[in-house]
C-alpha cells in the first residue's frame, strides 16, 4: 500500500482547514468599525484612540478619569472579534484647586502705633493718634525740638504725619 496519496490529502486538508479556519475570524477593518460605532454611543470613548492588528485593540489617549478608562475597556472587549485590549489609556490629572487670592491687608496701625506710641514718650506734651497709617500729631511742643520727634516719627514710614502741634 502506497502511503504517499494518503499523506497528500492529509496535507491539502491541513491547508483547506488552516485557511478556512483564518477566514472565519472577524476582520481588523470590521472591529475597526464596531469600535467607531461604539465611539459614539459611549461618552467615555471620547478622546480615546483605538488601533487594531489581528483581534488585539490597543487604546491609547487621556480619560477624565478611572471609570470612565474601565468602562472604555469593558465597551472595547464587548465588540466581536476583540481577542484582548491592551489599555494605554492615561488618566488626566485633576483641576488643580482653585485659590482664592489673599485679602489686601492695609498696613497694620499696630505696629505703627506702638513705633510713635515709642518715639512721643520723651514728649509728654505731645500727644500722637495713628488711623489708617497716619499720625496726627496734637499738643504743645518747643520749636527746637519738633526736627527731632519728625525724624523719629519719619523713620517709621507712616502714610503720612498730620502736623497740628502748638510751637512755643
Amino acid at each position: 500500500m502506497n502511503k504517499k496519496p494518503f499523506q497528500w490529502v492529509t496535507f491539502a486538508c491541513i491547508v483547506l482547514l488552516s485557511v478556512s479556519l483564518s477566514s472565519c475570524g472577524v476582520k481588523d477593518s470590521t472591529i475597526q468599525e464596531k469600535i467607531a460605532e461604539a465611539a459614539k454611543a459611549t461618552p467615555e470613548l471620547t478622546g480615546v484612540n483605538a488601533s487594531v492588528k489581528d483581534g488585539i485593540v490597543t487604546l491609547t489617549g487621556e480619560v477624565k478619569d478611572d471609570a470612565a478608562k474601565m468602562a472604555s475597556e469593558t465597551a472595547i472587549k464587548a465588540i466581536k472579534g476583540v481577542k484582548s485590549v491592551v489599555d494605554n489609556l492615561t488618566v488626566a490629572p485633576p483641576p488643580a484647586p482653585v485659590v482664592a487670592p489673599a485679602p489686601v491687608e492695609i498696613s497694620a496701625d499696630d505696629a505703627l502705633t506702638k513705633g510713635v506710641t515709642d518715639a512721643v514718650k520723651d514728649f509728654s506734651t505731645v500727644k500722637a493718634n495713628v488711623k489708617d497709617g497716619v499720625v496726627t500729631l496734637t499738643g504743645e511742643l518747643k520749636r527746637s525740638s519738633l526736627p527731632k520727634l519728625l525724624q523719629s516719627l519719619s523713620s517709621l514710614k507712616p502714610k503720612k504725619i498730620d502736623n497740628q502741634l502748638t510751637l512755643k
